[in-house]
């Protein structure tokens, strides 16, 4: 919406009209009044006020390649405008591709499926591959309830925006003006289900980490299965994408989060991606091979970057912040890694690196006892970090002697005790450390401490809540592109290339570092950049 503004200064002869941008429009008026003598001076009349130029909605739906074809639900209005509703088929058969257009919104009134379910392997008998073209700017909302998006296993997802027009995910209430900056779980989220190598198999008797080692979304009703054996599945790409306000219950304890990635292989392209407000995790990966960066998670009620069953996960540059004083306290924890269950030593172990990252911790008291959980005989190796936590919970909490094992051991798939590089932690009260299970806290501390320019007693001057200042730019940092091309037990870790040498710790080097802005959006919990729209409004580009 391009927002108009006057500022009217009358004055004993004049009158002056000020606009903000070029793109404003205002009327110059229809004329002069002549004044009689002696006061030969003309002077203009008045100028009407222009009125905010509000959306209009499309006459039609766009014509899409599947054979069903968008349905046209009538109009929405918002504080935006008016908007052309263009229902999505409940599951896209064909390749298509929904652009942009001006006075259209896409809309999901259920569960949507891309493509059919082709299996944990490729097949000549297969269903021809589907692939969902999202152009850059486009908005796709939910209606309330157990509304989502699977991306089945064989087909892709193509939703790649840019910095200045961000593809947006989110519910009918959103675009209907209702949300707040505590709203929530109004509608499903994102699934990418893939073939790459999961464990915690649904099948007893099935071996992890192979073709028969499949799982179920949870909480889905129908099928939506996910797991094989081919670590560079593609499942497509996502780039400067939203997601707001999901996590809908589907069925008891079984929330989707944002975005929810299963048995995605390591060919998806996963990048600037943003979640706001998920009722539940600001993004889950299970299983599979993932390489993510650029990545925000705001105001998540559970947690923000939580991996299970198996992942061997890359993740640089994540910004995670909580809501500040929401009542009552909601969220978890900024990491939870894995689960101690019956079958926590089922290989491929997981083994997840994280660079470059800025946490804020704000809610006391969570589920998990501290602000990062490591569990699940987890491997985990973490760089250039900052938490601060202004709760006073554990900074650091390690679950389970085989997560706390310092010995490598490929028959289990064993990478050894988790590794810290050049992290920091703020304000984890009188007891940083927590052991659980077999693991004491003094077992924790020295897990800590044996890393490189670690400090759990770390003073933040952190500016604008998550961009660097003076003692930030003071810690050395980590070069973590010695991470890359590790392999063990014949598996590639991380691949070549994916992590960046920087020369500063944390997610944001300093306020000339903007990676941030333009494609998210702002709130009360996280001011993301003066040119970026309100999560509670849509934007109109």
């Amino acid at each position: 919406m391009k927002t108009v503004k006057n500022i009217m200064l009358v004055g004993v002869s004049t009158l002056v009209l000020s606009a903000c941008g070029a793109d404003d429009v205002a009327s110059p008026g229809a004329g002069t009044v002549v004044i009689n003598n002696p006061a030969p001076t003309p002077a203009p009349t008045a100028t009407p006020t222009p009125t905010a130029t509000l959306v209009m909605p499309a006459s039609a739906c766009p014509v899409i390649t599947d054979p069903q074809g968008l349905r046209d639900r009538g109009t929405i209005t918002g504080p935006t405008g008016t908007y052309r509703v263009c229902a999505l088929p409940a599951r896209l058969n064909a390749s298509s591709i929904l652009p942009r257009t001006t006075g259209v919104l896409y809309n999901m009134s259920g569960r949507v499926d891309v493509g059919t379910d082709q299996g944990p392997t490729e097949e000549a008998t297969d269903a021809a591959d589907v692939t969902l073209t999202i152009q850059p700017g486009v908005i796709v909302f939910a209606d309330a309830g157990p509304s989502f998006i699977n991306i089945n296993r064989g087909n892709q997802i193509q939703a790649v925006g840019s910095a200045t027009q961000p593809i947006i995910f989110t519910s009918r209430a959103n675009v209907e003006g209702t949300t707040t900056d505590s709203s929530s779980g109004q509608w499903g989220g994102v699934v990418l289900s893939g073939r790459a190598p999961i464990t915690d198999c649904a099948a007893p008797a099935a071996a992890p980490g192979t073709v028969a080692c499949e799982r179920q979304t949870e909480g889905a009703v129908d099928p939506a299965l996910y797991g094989g054996a081919t670590a560079n599945d593609n499942s497509g790409r996502m780039s400067f994408v939203q997601i707001r306000y999901s996590g809908y219950v589907l069925s008891a304890n079984s929330e989707l989060q944002s975005l929810t990635t299963q048995g995605v292989g390591s060919a998806t392209v996963l990048d600037h991606i943003m979640s706001f407000n998920s009722s539940d995790d600001g993004a889950e990966f299970f299983g599979g091979r993932v390489n993510m960066k650029y990545y925000v998670s705001i105001g998540a009620e559970d947690d923000n970057l939580d991996t299970d069953t198996g992942l061997k996960g890359n993740f640089q540059y994540v910004i995670v912040a909580q809501r500040l004083n929401a009542t009552p306290a909601i969220a978890d924890s900024m990491i939870e890694a894995d689960s101690d269950n019956a079958v926590d030593g089922d290989n491929p172990r997981q083994n997840v690196f994280l660079s470059n990252f800025t946490f804020i911790d704000r809610v006391a008291g969570n589920a998990d006892v501290a602000s990062i959980l490591l569990r699940g005989g987890t491997d985990y190796t973490a760089a250039n970090g900052i938490l601060v936590n202004s709760v006073t919970n554990p900074c650091l909490r390690i679950s389970r002697a085989q997560t706390a094992s310092t010995t490598q051991n490929t028959a289990i798939d064993e990478f050894g005790s988790p590794v810290f590089r050049s992290v920091v932690f703020s304000g984890c009260g009188a007891s940083p450390f927590s052991g659980a299970n077999g693991v004491t806290d003094a077992q924790v501390q020295a897990i800590f401490a044996a890393g490189t320019n670690t400090n759990a007693n770390y003073t933040p001057t952190l500016t604008s809540l998550f961009v660097n200042g003076a003692n930030e730019t003071a810690v050395p940092a980590f070069n973590a592109s010695t991470f890359n091309g590790q392999t063990f037990n014949g598996i590639t870790l991380t691949p070549a290339g994916f992590f960046d040498a920087t020369t500063y710790i944390g997610a944001v080097r300093d306020a000339n570092d903007t990676w941030y802005q333009g494609w998210t959006c702002n709130s009360a919990t996280a001011a993301l950049g003066a040119s970026n729209s309100l999560c509670t409004t849509i934007p109109t580009f």
